[in-house]
């Protein structure tokens, strides 16, 4: 059963992961990555504000491991990086990975303060 919901949750977060990339990346025309870079923050925020609910263990799997995991892509942010530094933009590759990380883990405080803040 667990599976299933992983895979549920997969499905929608993949779809919702490539949708939100490219309508980013095309508004912001830029050669940094702000469609991984927004996907990753929201997954953060996403799954930080999960863990701090007091979830049983199958909404953990549908909507943690299936939709944030799904929806967020460490691969893609490691590719982006090695893109970057490639193509001769090493100092904005290392902008990258330093705001994609402090992003990230802000991202997850704030998640966690704020479904605390709310649940009470």
């Amino acid at each position: 059963m667990t599976v299933v919901l992983v895979a549920l949750g997969a499905a929608v977060g993949a779809p919702l992961r490539y949708l939100t990339d490219r309508a980013v990346q095309a508004r912001c025309g830029t050669l940094f990555p702000w469609g991984t870079f927004t996907v990753n923050a929201a997954g953060c925020l996403i799954l930080g504000a999960l863990t701090a609910l007091p979830l049983p263990p199958h909404a953990m799997a549908l909507l943690g491991t299936g939709l944030c995991g799904a929806l967020t892509t460490y691969s893609t942010f490691a590719y982006e990086t090695l893109r970057l530094s490639r193509d001769g933009a090493r100092p904005l590759a290392v902008l990258y990975t330093a705001a994609g990380l402090l992003a990230g883990i802000g991202a997850a405080v704030t998640g966690s303060v704020l479904a605390r803040a709310v649940a009470g």
